[in-house]
């Protein structure tokens, strides 16, 4: 029998280019400093919190380091929906109920490590949330541990959009696939760490935290984030 030609390797498909909109501070995105009138107390009560819920690496849910609820209270959380409101413009906001009866991870407080995690550009369900944000609440963090706003790298050095739209509700949904290649993104806008500083961006924007410090609770990069609809 003549030795058989190799199978030809399929190329994988190409992914879908998403529409692109330059992420522009008081348009897309809002950042907001000196949040709250006494952001320490915050931290100080979380890190006193024994409820911590772990995730990666500790168990075998695929989000990284832990988190519990509730963040603030309400009247902290009145204060920052009153500046969300005074951003953006919105009359109204609200906490979407999840499918199944489930409660998103608004008010919730994460805290993740060095290690425990790398950049994940993703976007948040338009279906839940319409605008979404993250208060960062370590005292001294290095500034490349805040957030950034990502777009898609396309073959050939051609760089593609970041936006999710209609009929889309996420980043999966768009590209037809969970499974991208690590250099399916490159940065576009970074907004740098500060304590007390709330950013808030409009949900359907591919973004990621841009990096992760610390190997204890006290050193770990510690923010709250909150999903609202408008």
């Amino acid at each position: 029998m003549p030795p058989q030609p190799p199978v030809p390797r399929r190329a994988p498909a190409a992914l879908p280019v998403l529409p692109y909109r330059k992420p522009t501070k008081g348009r897309d995105y809002w950042v907001i400093d000196d949040v709250l009138p006494d952001a320490q107390a915050v931290r100080e009560r979380c890190l006193a919190k024994d409820d911590w819920v772990k995730g990666y690496p500790y168990t075998s849910e695929t989000w990284p380091g832990l988190r519990t609820m509730p963040g603030l209270e309400p009247p902290e959380l009145a204060r920052v929906e009153r500046l969300v409101k005074k951003a953006t413009g919105a009359k109204e906001l609200w906490v979407q109920q999840a499918p199944g009866g489930g409660t998103l991870n608004h008010n919730c407080v994460q805290v993740v490590g060095e290690g425990e995690s790398e950049p994940r550009p993703h976007t948040d369900s338009r279906a839940l949330c319409r605008y979404a944000a993250v208060l960062y609440l370590n005292p001294a963090v290095p500034k490349d541990c805040g957030t950034s706003f990502y777009r898609q790298s396309l073959p050939g050095g051609r760089l593609g959009g970041n936006v999710v739209q209609a009929p889309h509700t996420n980043l999966v949904e768009a590209l037809g696939t969970r499974f991208v290649a690590p250099d399916a993104f490159e940065e576009d806008v970074r907004v740098p760490h500060k304590a007390n500083r709330l950013l808030l961006y409009h949900a359907n924007l591919v973004h990621s935290a841009t990096g992760y410090v610390g190997r204890t609770l006290e050193d770990k990069r510690m923010t709250a984030v909150f999903f609202w609809m408008a």
